[in-house]
């Protein structure tokens, strides 16, 4: 299989990271792209023009990361990132919705701090910082409980702590939230983030 990735990219993150979570990182050729050029095959293969996109042994685009990630643990016959049935689950796919929320608002932010200085919106940016803080909160009030189950939600979250680690460590988050400062702590020492941390 063949990844287009990014270096960078929190999504490519996490879809590495869950390739190693059930141990397919072998069968995982990467082929890093930048979205932004044109001297690539990307948009052939996802429309989007977005990383990650996976291009499985038959020859099959798939996009984005969640799509990925189940791809990934279904072939592995792996039950425990993606619960199969039950409570399990819905609280799997809900924290990758928390995390995927935190990542998006935060590379909304990035692109608008790109901007020049005289167009850039403190408006637009202070509703994205919002969406983050308050995604954090709540997982402060939610982490205390959490087992060491390696769901593709605590794999997501992770991710996102990650990269606002990596883009806004001016921005300490773990400010006010030890319960959430203290799972990450654990988390991050796992192989599959040791192994993917961003270099940029």
């Amino acid at each position: 299989m063949e990844l287009r990735s990014s270096p960078t990219s929190p999504y490519v993150r996490k879809v590495l990271a869950t390739a190693l979570e059930v141990g397919l990182e072998d069968r995982i050729g990467l082929v890093p792209v930048s979205p932004y050029a044109e001297d690539h095959d990307l948009r052939d293969l996802n429309p989007l023009s977005k990383v990650p996109c996976l291009i499985t042994d038959e020859g099959q685009a798939l996009f984005d990361s969640p799509v990925i990630c189940e791809y990934l643990t279904s072939l592995a016959g792996n039950t425990d990132v993606f619960p199969v049935a039950g409570p399990k689950r819905w609280d799997a796919l809900r924290q990758q919705a928390i995390g995927d929320g935190i990542l998006d608002a935060s590379i909304l932010r990035r692109y608008e701090l790109d901007r020049p200085e005289e167009t850039r919106s403190q408006k637009w940016d202070a509703r994205q910082k919002l969406a983050v803080t308050s995604a954090l909160d709540m997982l402060e009030k939610e982490c205390a409980v959490w087992n060491t189950d390696v769901t593709i939600g605590r794999i997501t979250v992770g991710c996102a702590l990650g990269y606002l680690d990596f883009r806004f460590d001016h921005e300490p988050w773990r400010d006010g939230r030890p319960a959430l400062e203290a799972w990450y702590r654990f988390f991050s020492e796992r192989d599959s983030m040791q192994r993917t941390v961003p270099i940029g």
